[in-house]
């Protein structure tokens, strides 16, 4: 049997993670030099947001017209408990999973950014987390 690892250091891993893949990569003037890095480094920090959040939200088990969650999802959850977040979390859907994991944004004040929105998101999650499930 498997032992079930806490959802917050898990995300936090995703994270440390996140900035390894970046570690390597150099930044000429204010941007760096290949998205693709860019790429891996937002997948995997929004990983680490997502995973933060249902452990928090239990939205994995709220399926939405398919058999993944949809965002609207995660904000609907999270201004349930806390309407002030839910800011923060379109801005982090924003610069995280798109501008970073998808567009591969070469700016390092972007990146930097999406680092900081992953690490207030989690910390959010870390404060509000219980393994028990209840509120």
């Amino acid at each position: 049997m498997a032992v079930k690892k806490n959802p917050i250091d898990e995300a936090k891993r995703y994270v440390a993670n996140a900035k390894d893949i970046l570690a390597n990569q150099k930044i000429e003037g204010k941007y760096y030099q290949d998205p693709k890095y860019i790429r891996m480094a937002g997948n995997t920090l929004w990983n680490g947001v997502l995973i933060a959040l249902e452990a928090v939200l239990q939205v994995s088990k709220k399926k939405s017209k398919g058999s993944r969650p949809n965002f609207d999802d995660y904000k609907e959850a999270a201004s349930k408990i806390d309407g002030k977040i839910t800011k923060i979390l379109g801005n982090a859907y924003e610069t995280i999973h798109k501008s970073l994991g998808y567009d591969g944004n070469l700016n390092a004040s972007v990146v930097k950014t999406g680092f900081e929105e992953a690490k207030e998101i989690i910390k959010w999650c870390e404060i509000k987390y219980n393994p028990d499930g209840k509120f």
